[in-house]
C-alpha cells in the first residue's frame, strides 16, 4: 500500500524532475522528422507539439470567455516557439475525460498528426471516480507512452499533488494519487518518457496555485506547470524558480476559511455530485480547442504575479 507521506526535498535537477537523463542517446526524443531540413534539429527545438489530456491541459482554470482557455500547454507551446519559430501546436485535450478515453478518443489523431513532441496528462479524473482501477490507469498512460515514444515523439507527463492538500474533501483519495504517481514514474522509466514531478514539491499545493474550484489550476499554477514542464525538457531560458515558493501570506480566518468551504461546497462541489449521479460529465458534447497542427502566435507572457490569499 501507497504510504500516505513523501519526502518534501527543495533541491531540484534535471534528472530528478525527469524520468530520462537529459543526454544525447534518449530513444525517442531525438528522432527527427523526414522533413526537418538537414536532418538535424537543434536541441530544444520541435516542429510538431500535440497535447493529450483533460481539462488541465485544456487550460481550464487560465482564461475563458471571448479570448478563449490557456492553459500550462499552451504556455509551454509558446516556450517552444521563442526558441523555434517553426513550431506547430495542436491541443487534443478535452476536460472530463478520464484515461480511458483519452487513449481512445486522441492517440489516433495524436500519432496521425507526427509529433516530434507530446505530452500526455490524465487520471485525474479516474481518481475522483468511485471505482477506481490503479493498474488500469496507469496502463492506459503506458501504452501512449509506448506508442507516442514509437511513432518518434519525446513524451513528458506530469505527477499529481496531494490533493488532499488542495480540498481536504478528498483526503479519502490521497492514498490513490500516491500510488498512481508511482506507477507514472515507473512506466515513464520504461519507455524514456521525462517526468515533471510536481508531487513532492511543497509550492505545488500552494492554495495560490489552484482556482476556485480546487480541481483546476489558477493563471499562476498553469504558468507553473508549463514551467515545469520547460525544465524538465531542458528547454533554452528555463530554470529552477518555479519549484520555489511563494511569498508568505496570511491563512484566512477560521470564519472566513468556513464561509469559503461553504461556498465551494455549494458553488462546485454539489454540482460536481450532481453530474457524476446523472453520467454526466463537464466535457459532453465538446470537441477539441486545437485538433490541427498550427503556428502559435504572439511571445510568451510574463508569469503572473501571485494574487490575494484565496479565502
Amino acid at each position: 500500500m501507497p504510504s500516505d507521506e513523501r519526502p518534501r526535498g527543495e533541491h531540484l535537477s534535471r534528472e530528478r524532475l525527469s524520468g530520462e537523463r537529459l543526454g544525447d542517446d534518449h530513444p525517442g526524443g531525438e528522432r527527427l522528422g523526414d522533413d526537418h531540413p538537414g536532418g538535424e534539429r537543434p536541441r530544444g527545438r520541435y516542429l510538431r507539439y500535440v497535447a493529450l489530456g483533460d481539462s488541465q491541459t485544456e487550460g481550464v482554470g487560465d482564461g475563458g470567455g471571448a479570448a478563449g482557455l490557456r492553459g500550462w500547454a499552451d504556455r509551454l507551446a509558446e516556450h517552444l516557439a521563442a526558441a523555434g519559430p517553426d513550431l506547430r501546436y495542436a491541443n487534443l485535450a478535452v476536460r472530463g475525460r478520464v484515461a480511458r478515453q483519452v487513449r481512445a478518443e486522441q492517440l489516433g489523431p495524436a500519432l496521425a498528426l507526427r509529433p516530434d513532441l507530446a505530452t500526455v496528462v490524465a487520471g485525474v479524473n479516474d481518481l475522483l471516480r468511485p471505482k477506481f482501477d490503479a493498474e488500469e490507469v496507469a496502463g492506459h498512460l503506458e501504452a501512449m507512452f509506448a506508442e507516442l515514444t514509437a511513432g518518434g515523439a519525446r513524451v513528458l507527463t506530469l505527477t499529481f499533488p496531494d490533493v488532499a492538500k488542495i480540498a481536504p474533501v478528498a483526503r479519502p483519495v490521497r492514498g490513490r494519487v500516491f500510488d498512481l504517481n508511482d506507477r507514472i514514474r515507473a512506466a515513464a522509466a520504461r519507455h524514456g518518457v521525462v517526468v515533471a514531478d510536481l508531487a513532492p514539491l511543497p509550492v505545488a499545493t500552494d492554495p495560490r496555485l489552484w482556482g476556485e474550484d480546487r480541481l483546476h489550476a489558477s493563471p499562476l499554477g498553469h504558468a507553473r506547470i508549463a514551467a515545469a514542464a520547460a525544465y524538465a525538457l531542458g528547454l533554452s531560458g528555463s530554470d529552477d524558480s518555479w519549484a520555489r515558493p511563494l511569498p508568505p501570506w496570511e491563512p484566512p480566518s477560521r470564519l472566513r476559511a468556513a464561509g469559503a468551504e461553504v461556498r465551494w461546497a455549494a458553488g462546485f462541489l454539489g454540482p460536481w455530485i450532481g453530474r457524476r449521479l446523472r453520467g454526466r460529465s463537464s466535457g459532453d458534447g465538446r470537441t477539441a480547442k486545437r485538433p490541427e497542427l498550427l503556428p502559435v502566435a504572439g511571445a510568451p507572457v510574463p508569469v503572473p504575479a501571485p494574487g490575494p490569499d484565496p479565502a
